[in-house]
């Protein structure tokens, strides 16, 4: 789009981001796959992450940028070709399939489309093992390196009898004689699923793995304010103050970021309330599978919370001190435990601050009443 025009909404929640200019972030994940493709010798990559993370967008953005990324690292783009195919959009029931499709994503690139030392070797009708590898081979005699970014590779698992050890030791050839490089999202490490389902194909030791988290929090702000991030020229979608409310829901999930700048600029433009984007929110945001546990946040919410129960034990001590004292410790303790819950992810961050000064003030009476004011 026309970076100059006022965008109508910056925000993409539920669908991968097709439109580079919306695409915030990722600078170190985008810096990884660089190095590696530019390397003397090219290393497969593993995106790793769960689901709403933003694996398909990056790997879309990846497919759209990486002449320019490849540049900037000082290699030379024209030796490179990088193609994004969603292997649950393809459609790829049987190993044909799975070869047109790639086929005919390298031969749409222009790059391509004007070089015949490329083009001839992918002009067949049909492939197999066999005649793909020979057309993969003749584009390293050309010294240009494919680049097949691989979407929802466990599309492929639902087809044992097609996508067996020979289809992935045949890609692991190519792989081996530099004549490919791949880069696969997927929700888990590829060994897991080559164990999972029986595959013993070397494959599935793919160079590296890259786990994709969530946001920093650098990149988290830089979101919510689109469109200014890219284009200074413009005023942002959300008012400062919504999008503080927008890190306060969505914290620094890309999925839930801009779930949350979507409604609340959906809000803003129907005149609505408040609630009425939040509930929007809820709604949506509660559909999505539950993020993945990691000890080590259970680990210090769970600390948190044991430090709480001993404190516990200076309670006698506190009372002699006075009623202001133990009104102290309860609102310290309350604040551990609901601090603890979030890390948990067993609650949300979505304004615990004021839930928590709620709760205190409806059910500790007037003496507390006080407290919050006075806060």
């Amino acid at each position: 789009m026309n970076s100059q025009s006022t965008p109508h909404r910056p925000f993409v929640a539920g669908s991968k981001i097709t439109d580079s200019w919306y695409f915030v972030g990722r600078r170190e994940e985008l810096d990884f796959l660089t190095s590696h493709i530019s390397a003397d010798q090219p290393t497969s990559i593993n995106v790793v992450g769960e689901r709403r993370i933003g694996k398909s967008s990056l790997l879309y953005h990846f497919c759209q940028t990486y002449e320019q990324l490849l540049q900037a690292s000082g290699a030379n783009p024209q030796q490179y070709v990088a193609i994004y195919l969603s292997l649950q959009e393809a459609s790829c029931h049987t190993q044909s399939d799975f070869y047109q499709a790639v086929a005919r994503k390298l031969r749409k690139r222009p790059s391509v489309q004007t070089n015949p030392s490329l083009t001839d070797p992918l002009s067949q009708s049909s492939f197999d093992n066999k005649s793909f590898a020979e057309a993969m081979f003749a584009w390293k005699d050309a010294q240009v390196l494919p680049i097949l970014c691989l979407d929802k590779i466990e599309a492929l698992f639902q087809y044992p009898q097609e996508f067996n050890n020979g289809f992935f030791d045949n890609l692991r050839s190519l792989l081996d004689g530099n004549a490919l490089m791949v880069i696969i999202a997927s929700y888990k490490k590829l060994d897991i699923y080559s164990s999972q389902r029986h595959l013993t194909s070397s494959f599935f030791n793919v160079g590296h793995v890259l786990p994709l988290g969530d946001l920093t929090l650098n990149e988290a702000e830089d979101l919510v304010r689109l469109p200014t991030t890219i284009d200074r020229s413009l005023p942002p979608a959300l008012s400062p103050e919504k999008q503080q409310i927008a890190l306060q829901w969505g914290g620094k999930h890309p999925y839930f970021l801009q779930l949350a700048g979507l409604w609340l600029w959906e809000a803003n433009k129907g005149d609505r309330p408040l609630e009425w984007a939040k509930h929007q929110f809820d709604q949506q945001a509660k559909r999505v599978p539950g993020r993945r546990l990691d000890w080590r946040r259970i680990w210090h919410g769970f600390r948190w919370v044991i430090l709480g129960f001993k404190s516990l034990l200076g309670v006698p001590q506190t009372i002699g001190a006075g009623v202001n004292k133990v009104i102290e410790f309860g609102i310290g303790f309350i604040v551990i435990v609901v601090v603890s819950l979030a890390l948990l992810g067993l609650i949300s961050w979505l304004d615990v601050s004021q839930q928590i000064k709620g709760l205190l003030c409806s059910t500790w009476g007037s003496a507390i009443e006080q407290w919050c004011q006075a806060k």
